[in-house]
């Protein structure tokens, strides 16, 4: 009787083991269930060509959006779990299916992501709240080639003018 009743609280106790390990977490919240982890895009976007994971919220309240023919300007702030890594490597996966181009990118605790296209921009922000991911992607148009140079010189000259009538 005693070995029966072992047995069973033994069988019991490894059950319940291999059952957490299946079902364990990861520091940010994300479930384990293989080696191939991905994040999932949403099934709908506010623009069509910039993903957000699936399971992030859009904060309505600090989010901002303008669309016409030719412009499309915005920052959209969502929040969301997911371990970060695999929320960088959604973003320059996703974001390089759309033909966006990643110039660059800096981790010093937020994550910043700066893509770009014909003749636009976008800058992703990844900023860890505890287990929680703030996600801000900030859209607009690109500045013609040369506007800087262009501008400099124009007020450069404007000045040298304004100079001459003061004399």
């Amino acid at each position: 009787m005693r070995n029966k009743t072992t047995g069973i609280l033994v069988a019991g106790m490894s059950l319940c083991a291999v059952l957490a390990a299946g079902c364990a977490t990861d520091n940010y919240g994300s479930m384990k269930n293989s080696d191939t982890q991905m994040v999932e895009p949403q099934n709908i976007f506010k623009f069509n060509d910039v993903p957000v994971p699936a399971g992030f919220k859009l904060m309505p309240k600090e989010s901002y959006f303008f669309e016409s023919a030719n412009v499309r300007v915005a920052v959209l702030k969502y929040r969301g779990k997911g371990n970060r890594d695999l929320i960088n490597s959604f973003f320059k996966e996703q974001m390089a299916i759309y033909k966006w181009i990643l110039l660059n990118m800096v981790e010093y605790g937020d994550t910043i992501m700066n893509f770009e296209k014909e003749n636009e921009t976008c800058i992703i922000t990844l900023s860890p709240k505890g287990s929680t991911i703030i996600a801000s992607i900030s859209l607009g148009p690109k500045s013609p080639k040369n506007a800087s140079k262009k501008g400099a010189s124009d007020i450069y000259k404007r000045t040298e003018s304004n100079n001459e009538l003061l004399k």
